[in-house]
């Protein structure tokens, strides 16, 4: 039996994964971030039921492995009747996932806008809408970005575990190029520097944002 090596037409296959690979971080992202989204603003909003809600929610998130999250997603349903493509089982476990971390890390970007600034807004006689469309929420925006493209990095590696039920990735095409060519150490170089090549950009976009928005700058 004549083994195959690693190639250029291998090495297409892992470019191609990875556009999936991104893909599935953009829909963690938008989909994540819009639940999230809602889950910060219950979590600072002045109905302690809803404040509650929120905190349990995150908690709940942050404290189960994504892993279990896409079991549930998957297999949980599955056996309930309902069978999702792996796409939608990976993208709406991801979407989950980042949707518990993106709300706590907004929360305390809303929270960290200055005191003064919300007091100046109330003297003004604005609803709560108003309040937050007009003064808060530009200001824990600004805050907000350098953690959350930080955060980014991380769903982009997590991905990874979308692979456990077949959902062709960058790793999960790794291992199927593996399992052809029986030569790890140059498949999984190619797919460390692939996971590079988009999460240090990100990182240091990252901490270029950090400094130029002075977050965390006590000015």
């Amino acid at each position: 039996m004549t083994l195959r090596t690693f190639g250029f037409s291998e090495f297409g296959f892992l470019l191609q994964a990875l556009q999936w690979t991104v893909l599935l971080t953009v829909i963690a992202l938008i989909f994540g971030g819009a639940l999230g989204f809602v889950v910060a603003l219950a979590r600072t909003s002045r109905s302690n039921a809803l404040r509650l809600a929120a905190a349990t929610y995150i908690q709940l998130i942050q404290g189960i492995p994504v892993l279990m999250i896409l079991f549930l997603s998957y297999y949980g349903l599955s056996l309930a009747g309902f069978e999702l493509p792996p796409l939608f089982a990976a993208g709406a476990s991801m979407a989950i996932y980042a949707s518990g971390y993106l709300a706590e890390i907004w929360r305390g970007c809303i929270q960290a806008v200055p005191k003064q600034q919300w007091e100046a807004s109330e003297s003004l006689a604005l609803s709560p809408l108003q309040q937050y469309r007009y003064v808060i929420l530009p200001q824990a925006i600004r805050i907000s970005l350098p953690p959350t493209v930080g955060f980014a990095v991380q769903v982009v590696k997590n991905t990874s575990v979308t692979s456990i039920i077949g959902f062709v990735e960058l790793a999960r095409a790794g291992t199927l190029i593996n399992n052809a060519t029986f030569q790890p150490f140059r498949v999984f170089v190619a797919v460390a520097i692939l996971y590079f090549v988009v999460c240090y950009p990100l990182s240091q976009l990252s901490r270029v944002l950090e400094k130029r928005l002075h977050v965390g700058s006590s000015r």
